[in-house]
């Protein structure tokens, strides 16, 4: 029974800490008339003055291979501009964070000693965070018709397969919900 208590205060604590992607769109468009896309002149990682380590042509191949793989698991083929009836954007940032663990000891009693003694140590690290935005714009309008975002804690010394992993797995995360289900 303990065990059962233990395995679902994990899984709880787990799922609240998980990165879900985050989404907006414009509920008055017909995103099924959606069947080409193409890229925006915007569309550049290192437009944005990000962390040249992190955000590189490499890393834009990447983006730019897990987009045209998602979109055409929905059906949305990457066309030339003239011919499509979208544009994708996507830009990158990376920021930098501190965490902070603080752990407290106290002590009471000792050998031939009375006293209180209380002391804190606290430990702090700085890591990368990185948000991923993919845009979506009616070409015909000119309009932001769709956006989605994702952030995670960057990995150093990974190899280019973890890489490109990692970003398969953020992008077709944040294309999951294009185009949006319609809720009636």
């Amino acid at each position: 029974m303990l065990r059962n208590i233990i395995l679902a205060a994990s899984v709880i604590l787990i799922s609240a800490c998980s990165n879900t992607p985050d989404w907006d769109y414009d509920k008055s468009v017909k995103f099924t008339n959606y069947k080409t896309f193409s890229w925006s002149a915007d569309a550049d990682l290192k437009n944005n003055g990000g962390n040249a380590y992190q955000i590189n042509d490499l890393m834009e191949k990447r983006v730019r291979n897990a987009i045209i793989e998602a979109m055409l698991k929905h059906n949305i083929k990457l066309v030339e501009s003239e011919n499509a009836d979208v544009l994708v954007n996507y830009h990158a940032s990376v920021d930098s964070k501190i965490e902070a663990d603080s752990f407290n000891t106290s002590y009471s009693a000792r050998w031939n000693y009375w006293g209180f003694g209380y002391q804190t140590q606290t430990h702090a690290r700085e890591y990368d965070v990185g948000t991923l935005v993919i845009d979506v714009i009616d070409k015909a309008s000119n309009q932001l018709v769709w956006r989605g975002a994702k952030e995670g804690r960057l990995r150093n010394k990974q190899n280019p397969e973890q890489r490109t992993t990692s970003v398969n797995k953020t992008v077709f995360a944040i294309l999951e919900n294009f185009p949006p289900v319609e809720v009636h």
